[in-house]
């Protein structure tokens, strides 16, 4: 009779976040929990920056004080995973995240160049498993969000995937009325 291995799971949340407690890691170490695995994430460029400031002035103004925008913060994505996405759409308001950080968000949006493997195989499957209701990539590449809902918490996918340019709208599933212009989430379109 065979006898079972034991595989290391990685670090859990609670074991990631007991890392800063202790020291070993700081608040601005630029990683994240993906899977159990420490991945670090390369130092911004100056037009991830940007974007991300015109996704946080966006979704300011479309979400208004229905939701809270958080970037670059911990998303609570389950027992082995914490990422920073560039930016979240959470419910309620920022009081209710004083003591712990949200483990579900109405929209997710990352913002990917070279990181764009990763947003779309990694984190997509660890959205969908969190039943984050819209995932938004905000592809650099090719100028476009590529819009993911409908998420399959058990496959680990979302059911819907849309791509929206330049010129066009879009919304948000969660908040019905809330619009914003593709060239609005991009800097000098």
């Amino acid at each position: 009779m065979s006898e079972a291995v034991e595989q290391d799971p990685g670090f859990s949340v609670e074991g990631y976040f007991e890392l800063v407690e202790r020291g070993l890691l700081e608040e601005d170490d630029h990683v994240e929990l993906l899977e159990g695995l420490i991945v670090s994430s390369p130092p911004q460029a100056p037009l991830h920056a940007s974007v991300t400031m015109c996704v946080d002035a966006a979704l300011r103004k479309a979400v208004g004080d229905r939701a809270s925008i958080r970037v670059q913060m911990p998303l609570l994505a389950g027992p082995r995973s914490a990422p920073e996405p560039d930016v979240a759409v959470v419910p309620g308001t920022p009081a209710d995240y004083r003591d712990r950080h949200p483990n579900h968000a109405l929209l997710v949006v990352e913002i990917a160049d070279s990181s764009l493997p990763q947003d779309r195989l990694t984190k997509s499957r660890i959205y969908a498993r969190a039943n984050v209701v819209e995932y938004w990539i905000l592809n650099l590449r090719d100028r476009c969000v590529e819009i993911h809902a409908g998420p399959d918490v058990d496959k680990r996918l979302y059911t819907a995937l849309h791509t929206a340019g330049i010129g066009e709208v879009v919304g948000l599933v969660a908040l019905p009325g809330a619009r914003i212009a593709v060239s609005d989430l991009f800097p000098g379109y």
